[in-house]
C-alpha cells in the first residue's frame, strides 16, 4: 500500500475528455449536497430521491424503491450488442459526529459521509448522464446499481434477491471505492482477493461474582476474560497457515462496577478477517473451542453470538486486467496503477462479484498538500474531489470498451 504522506502526485488531467471535464463543478456540487445531508443504511431516502430526480430530469429509465432505498439506472447503447455491464456505487453514511469546518460539512446530527459514498454517488450519476448524451459510444446496456446500507446491516445481498442482476441479465460488474490510503493520481488495481471477508462475534462470560477480598468464594468473569482475548491471539499466530493473512481483534471489553468487586459478567466483542474462502467457518469453531475450553477450567459458562456478514472482495482475473487496462489510459503520475492495494477492510460488493465476474478496484483520493488524508471512518475524513472525474472517465471508458 502507498502511503499518503508521500509528496502529492503532479496529477496530468489531460487524459479526462473535455465533456468530463467540464462535468467537474456538477460533480462537485452534486456530492457536496449528498455530504450536507447523510443517512445510515436503509433510511437514505433524501439520496434516492435526489438520485432519482437528476434520472428522471435526464430521460434516464430507472426503478426505485429496490431493497428498500436501492435505485437502479438502465441505459442503452446505439451499438446493437447484447453484453451488459453493471456499475454499482454505494450511498450510505456512517453514525458519525463531523469535525469538519467546510461549509458543506454535514448538517444531520451524528451522521456522516466519512468513507466516500457521497463521491461513489456523484461519480455514478456523472457516468450515468455522460452515458445518456452519448449512447452512439458506446453497445449493449449498462445498468447503473444504486446500493443503500453498504455499511451495514448489508444491501448488496437484498438488492440481488430482488433481481437487480437479471433482466436484462448482467455479464460483469465494476465499481470503484475513493481510498484516502492511496494519493490522488493513482488507481489500486488487483487480481483475486482485495478486501477481507467480515465476521463478527459476541460473548458474554457468566460467572460468579464476590467481594475483591475472597476470591476464593466466586469466578472471576474479568480472569476469564482476559484469558480468553489472550488465547484468541494464537489463533492467527499458530493455527492459520502463516502464508496466509488473517486478523482475530477483540474490539470490546466490558466488566466490572467497583474496584472491590469480582464481576459475575464480562462482555466482550470482537472481528475476524480473511482472504481465503476456504477458511469460512474455520474461525467461529476455533473461537469457541478456545472459550469453552478456558470457561470450563475456571468453572465459567459462556454466550456465544458468531456472525458472518460479508465474504471477501474476490476480482475476476480477466475483469480486472480489463479496468487495468482502462484506467492506465486515464491516469498518468509516477506510481499510476498499484497492483498491492489489499486490505483488511471489508466491502458487501463481495456478493455481487459472487454471483458474476467482476472487479473492484480502488480510486486513489488523498492529498496531503491540502490536509485531505484522514482515513476514513474518521471524523475530519475528506478527499480531493478531482478524482470525481477522474472516476466518471475510468467508467466510461470501461463501459464504451467492454464486450
Amino acid at each position: 500500500m502507498v502511503s499518503t504522506s508521500s509528496k502529492p502526485l503532479n496529477v496530468d488531467l489531460s487524459r479526462i475528455r473535455s465533456d468530463i471535464q467540464a462535468l467537474q463543478p456538477q460533480l462537485v456540487e452534486w456530492r457536496r449536497k449528498l455530504h450536507q445531508r447523510p443517512e445510515l443504511g436503509f433510511q437514505e431516502h433524501l439520496t434516492a430521491e435526489f438520485v432519482a430526480q437528476k434520472l428522471q430530469e435526464w430521460g434516464i429509465e430507472h426503478y426505485k424503491g429496490i431493497a428498500k432505498t436501492g435505485i437502479v439506472a438502465v441505459i442503452s447503447g446505439h451499438r446493437e450488442e447484447k453484453t451488459v455491464l453493471a456499475i454499482r456505487a454505494d450511498i450510505d453514511a456512517l453514525p458519525i459526529q463531523e469535525e469538519n469546518d467546510v461549509p458543506y460539512r454535514s448538517q444531520h446530527n451524528g451522521v456522516m459521509h466519512a468513507c466516500g459514498h457521497d463521491g461513489h454517488t456523484a461519480i455514478a450519476l456523472g457516468t450515468a448522464y455522460y452515458l445518456s448524451q452519448h449512447p452512439g459510444t458506446f453497445s449493449g446496456t449498462v445498468k447503473i446499481i444504486f446500493q443503500p446500507a453498504e455499511e451495514g446491516p448489508g444491501g448488496a445481498k437484498p438488492m440481488i434477491e430482488a433481481g437487480v442482476l437479471k433482466n436484462p441479465d448482467v455479464d460483469a460488474i465494476i465499481g470503484l471505492h475513493l481510498w484516502n490510503n492511496l494519493p490522488l493520481g493513482t488507481v489500486g488495481v488487483r487480481s483475486g482477493a482485495l478486501m477481507a471477508a467480515v465476521e463478527t462475534f459476541r460473548c458474554t462470560i457468566l460467572g460468579k461474582g464476590g467481594h475483591g477480598a475472597m476470591p476464593h468464594q466466586t469466578v472471576d468473569s474479568i480472569v476469564v476474560a482476559a484469558q480468553i482475548v489472550n488465547a484468541l491471539q494464537t489463533i492467527v499466530a499458530r493455527n492459520v497457515d502463516p502464508i496466509e493473512s488473517a486478523v482475530v481483534t477483540v474490539g470490546e471489553l466490558h466488566a466490572g462496577t467497583a474496584l472491590n468487586v469480582i464481576a459475575d459478567t464480562a462482555r466482550l466483542s470482537g472481528t475476524v478477517r480473511y482472504f481465503n474462502p476456504k477458511l469460512e467457518g474455520y474461525f467461529v469453531q476455533r473461537i469457541e473451542q478456545i472459550i469453552a475450553g478456558i470457561c470450563q477450567s475456571h468453572g465459567a459458562t459462556y454466550e456465544l453470538n458468531y456472525s458472518h456478514l460479508y465474504p471477501p472482495v474476490i476480482n475476476n482475473p480477466e475483469m480486472a486486467e480489463f479496468v487495468r487496462s482502462q484506467a492506465v489510459r486515464v491516469i498518468e503520475t509516477p506510481l499510476g496503477i498499484v497492483p498491492e492495494c489489499q486490505t483488511m477492510g471489508g466491502e458487501d460488493m463481495s456478493f455481487f462479484l459472487q454471483e458474476v465476474p467482476g472487479c473492484y478496484f480502488f480510486l486513489g483520493s488523498a492529498n496531503l498538500s491540502r490536509n485531505l488524508a484522514y482515513p476514513h471512518h474518521h471524523p475530519r475524513f475528506d478527499f480531493d474531489e478531482t478524482a470525481l472525474g477522474m472516476g466518471v472517465e475510468i467508467f466510461v471508458r470501461c463501459v464504451e470498451n467492454f464486450g
